[in-house]
């Protein structure tokens, strides 16, 4: 068997009846950790065994073209002849694993069925960026290259790089996500077709999460020094005893 969560279309339902308007359903989890594809083989007929699975890894780059420095010293382009262009370009990088194994126990010898059980589950996460510029750093000559001369991709133009300077980042690493947690859980299944059911599950379980430290490179201009300043970025913890409908929590598997 394998299941999802409905909430997204069971918003979708009512508001097709409210005046705020109905919008595509999605199906996944709008605050929930830790997106987990969950499956369950059963055993026999009161007993299922409960697995769920993430496999993550991505990455995504952007470009941009700004003027060459060094080459439109003192030339301004003409029209309609366009100055020199180098590239600038951010790439991000991620990873994500999630296991989770369970027992489930079921009674009932009708279309509904009332079920509990427990799940374990650990997750494992990392990401990381990295900024090349097509413009290098000259703080003297004709013409000075600045960080102002480099593109904002959002985050990577820094005001101070710890010594008063501005700079432009190069590379950040974060530190590694570690979670574990445990929950007991109990539900109930309606079968309005022999193989196909609808339900509810609510769970109560206890969690801990941890992130490491991570790192960031700047790169900037002091007098007429250029340097790369690599400073540590504080890592994290997190400890939960919650419901899973609270979102506060560090589960995230809702009622499904």
């Amino acid at each position: 068997a394998i299941s999802f969560d409905a909430t997204p279309f069971l918003n979708y339902e009512g508001k097709l009846f409210s005046n705020a308007g109905a919008t595509d359903p999605t199906a996944g989890y709008t605050n929930g950790y830790p997106w987990a594809i969950k499956g369950k083989m059963f055993k026999d007929e009161k007993t299922a065994y409960r697995a769920g699975i993430r496999l993550g890894f991505g990455s995504m780059t952007e470009r941009a073209m700004v003027d060459d420095a060094s080459d439109n010293a003192g030339t301004p382009a003409s029209y309609p002849t366009e100055p020199a262009m180098v590239e600038d370009s951010y790439k991000m990088s991620y990873n994500g694993i999630v296991l989770t194994g369970g027992l489930e126990m079921r009674r009932g010898k009708t279309r509904l069925q009332g079920y509990y059980g427990a799940d374990a589950m650990i997750w494992v996460s990392m990401s990381g960026s990295k900024y090349t510029y097509g413009n290098a750093l000259t703080p003297t000559g004709t013409p000075a290259v600045i960080v102002a001369n480099s593109t904002n991709f959002g985050t990577n133009i820094v005001a101070n790089d710890g010594f008063g300077n501005a700079g432009r980042i190069t590379s950040t690493k974060s530190g590694m996500t570690f979670g574990i947690g445990v929950r007991g859980f109990i539900g109930a299944e309606y079968f309005i077709f022999p193989k196909i059911s609808v339900g509810a599950e609510y769970g109560w379980g206890i969690g801990y999460q941890m992130t490491g430290k991570g790192k960031q490179t700047v790169e900037s201009i002091a007098a007429t020094t250029v340097g790369e300043v690599e400073t540590e970025t504080a890592g994290s913890s997190k400890f939960g005893f919650d419901t899973d409908l609270n979102q506060g929590t560090i589960f995230g598997f809702r009622g499904s």
